[in-house]
């Protein structure tokens, strides 16, 4: 019995062994190319430093400048702006189609679940050529396409008031296949009992859908929100190419004005400042949107 013991014991730390034997590459990786660099960024935060000259520390100076920087305040404004149109969009958009996916029973299902979710696999340089085409103010398709319909054509990209709803329909595009894909998975982890006792209480499909679908998707909901609010102040690819910030600034969200401020203006220390107030504000928004729906899941 002593022996058998023995012989467990051993095999558990085998199998614990070749676990972390596993594990160590991603670990090392996160490590390296994660976690160093962003405690890297944050000692830097403190600095003035263009990269190749050596750094001057500065305390909190940078920190304090980014409350008085006039282009920091409006790239956050912009990213607000721009996330509470992306995100409604994406979440709602997300459960209309994965609640007509769903309902698609033949192998038709298969057909149009791979459509939607298509862009969500093609690289963002190509999504974003692919839409400043459509987009494009003289030979753009929706522009000839309203031409034909007797409207007049719009500026897009190149109109400030246009060109950040422009970047939140490509944004949408590109991502609402993957959040349906994950609203998908939770519709058909439903039971259909749900389903079936209410249709012999007599209650029709919308009701179906307010009582029984969107209450179990709960826990869905919130990954999709928290996720697509956390890619929202991350939107970086859909800019640099559609409109590189323009016009007028009227796209510079927080991430492209880091990023001008580190490679076009050689100010490290200044934009890796940026970076810590925004990852802040990203951790504040998420913490109230968990606080909120575990509320409501209450």
């Amino acid at each position: 019995m002593h022996a058998s013991k023995k012989k467990i014991n051993s095999l558990y730390k085998k199998e614990e062994k070749t676990a972390w034997l596993m594990l160590l590459p991603n670990t090392l990786g996160l490590i390296i190319f994660v976690f160093i660099p962003i405690i890297f960024a944050f000692y830097i935060s403190f600095h003035s430093w263009n990269g190749l000259t050596e750094m001057k520390f500065l305390g909190i100076k940078n920190y304090l400048k980014l409350f008085r920087d006039t282009s920091f305040l409006k790239s956050l404004l912009v990213t607000l702006k721009y996330a509470l149109m992306y995100v409604p969009a994406i979440f709602f958009l997300s459960i209309l189609f994965a609640t007509l996916v769903h309902a698609i029973t033949n192998k038709m299902q298969q057909v149009v679940r791979t459509v939607i979710f298509f862009p969500y696999c093609v690289s963002a340089v190509i999504s974003g050529l692919l839409w400043g085409f459509l987009f494009d103010p003289l030979n753009g398709y929706i522009n000839q396409i309203l031409r034909i319909v007797g409207l007049p054509s719009q500026a897009f990209l190149g109109d400030p008031k246009q060109a950040l709803t422009c970047i939140a329909v490509t944004s949408v595009w590109i991502n609402v296949g993957y959040n349906m894909i994950i609203m998908l998975a939770a519709i058909k982890d439903i039971p259909k009992d749900y389903y079936e006792a209410a249709s012999i209480d007599g209650a029709n499909a919308f009701q179906k859908f307010i009582k029984i679908t969107l209450p179990q998707l709960k826990n869905a909901t919130s990954f999709v929100l928290v996720l697509s609010t956390i890619n929202s102040f991350q939107v970086f690819d859909q800019i640099k190419i559609l409109t590189s910030g323009g016009p007028n600034s009227s796209t510079t969200t927080t991430v492209y004005n880091i990023f001008q401020q580190a490679f076009e203006q050689n100010k490290l220390g200044y934009a890796s400042a940026q970076a810590f107030i925004l990852f802040i504000v990203l951790m504040i928004l998420s913490l109230i949107q968990l606080k909120v729906m575990s509320a409501q899941e209450s």
